[in-house]
């Protein structure tokens, strides 16, 4: 509160140094929030996008399922599942976006050869191998949707940290110290006419007190006249 600071100049100057590093923060953090507000809108698109692909390939994938469980049984489906050796591999960097962190994931091993899926070429149809691919497709959905979604949530938390810093400042620190200097500046003016009003009373004083004396002097000088 205003009250509670004492109307110096010393403190004066340190409010308009706070005032000065608060606006400058305030505007930083204001292109920080427009430029964040900005990459997620595109992070958005993109994932609106990669959530049509996700549901596309994830219906392709059950039909494609569905078809090879129908036309050679669940017994040759899980067996072609089994034989798989290698899995895939998952591995995650970072990406910096405007001061946030995001992963940026990468994966191996997703897409296969027919060679590569472990079970024998002769020993099961197109139906299966027609799966296998439509999973493998949905797979890398899946793991790219894993990471727009998070770079997304993780872009969201900071544009509302930074809009709350942004308020903050704009709606509660600056009024304050604007307050304050203001309640400084008023006190000092006040104090500045009232020692002008002090000086200016100790002038007429000391002049009353310098015409009475010569006046003093005159009438003393007078009297010594007259006696002579």
């Amino acid at each position: 509160m205003a009250k509670d600071v004492k109307p110096t100049r010393k403190n004066l100057m340190a409010i308009e140094d706070r005032i000065e590093l608060s606006e400058r923060g305030h505007d930083t953090l204001e292109q920080k929030r427009d430029g964040l507000i900005m990459e997620f809108m595109d992070i958005l698109d993109k994932a609106q996008d990669v959530r049509g692909g996700l549901e596309e390939d994830y219906q392709t994938a059950q039909k494609k399922i569905n078809m090879a469980r129908a036309m050679e049984g669940d017994v040759a489906v899980r067996g072609a599942a089994a034989a798989l050796k290698e899995h895939p591999e998952i591995t995650t960097e970072s990406n910096n976006i405007m001061g946030v962190v995001v992963p940026q994931i990468e994966s191996s091993k997703v897409k296969k050869s027919l060679d590569e899926r472990g079970y024998g070429v002769l020993g099961t149809s197109a139906r299966i191998d027609e799966a296998a691919e439509a999973y493998e497709d949905l797979l890398e959905s899946i793991i790219l949707a894993a990471e727009v979604e998070t770079a997304m949530k993780k872009m969201l938390k900071e544009i509302e940290t930074t809009k709350r810093r942004v308020n903050a400042l704009e709606f509660k620190l600056l009024p304050e110290l604007y307050d304050n200097q203001e309640y400084i500046e008023q006190k000092l003016e006040e104090q500045e006419r009232e020692e002008i009003f002090r000086l200016k009373k100790i002038k007429d004083k000391k002049e009353s007190e310098e015409r009475e004396e010569e006046e003093a002097e005159e009438a003393e000088r007078a009297a010594i006249e007259a006696d002579d």
